[in-house]
């Protein structure tokens, strides 16, 4: 990665930033949730920013729409975010494979 990736992936973090911004409030709120949401969880769908990206846009045609943020996602912004990562692997299912368990599995 050279000098110029790094300041066009820089270029292209502050306009999307520049984009959260401009949703209503409510919408900022439950979007900045649902990053701390798989910043915890880490599904794999974060390495390539799409998911972020795919979300965002989703937010925009809901503005668009005229609906409620709540509208789109419901009352469990958690559910809404495990939904979308139903059939994605995570780093947690990474690390539970490594020590040797499957996801899912307990110790016995």
């Amino acid at each position: 990665m050279g000098i110029r990736d790094i300041i066009e992936g820089k270029r292209r973090w502050r306009a999307y930033l520049a984009r959260v911004k401009e949703l209503p409030p409510d919408y900022q709120i439950v979007y900045k949730e649902i990053q701390r949401y798989f910043f915890k969880i880490g599904p794999l769908g974060l390495l390539d920013g799409s998911l972020f990206s795919e979300i965002l846009d989703f937010f925009e045609e809901g503005v668009a729409a005229g609906k409620g943020v709540l509208e789109l996602v419901g009352d469990d912004v958690a559910a809404f975010c495990d939904d979308l990562i139903k059939d994605s692997r995570t780093y947690a299912d990474i690390y539970q494979e490594s020590v040797g368990e499957g996801p899912g599995t307990t110790e016995r």
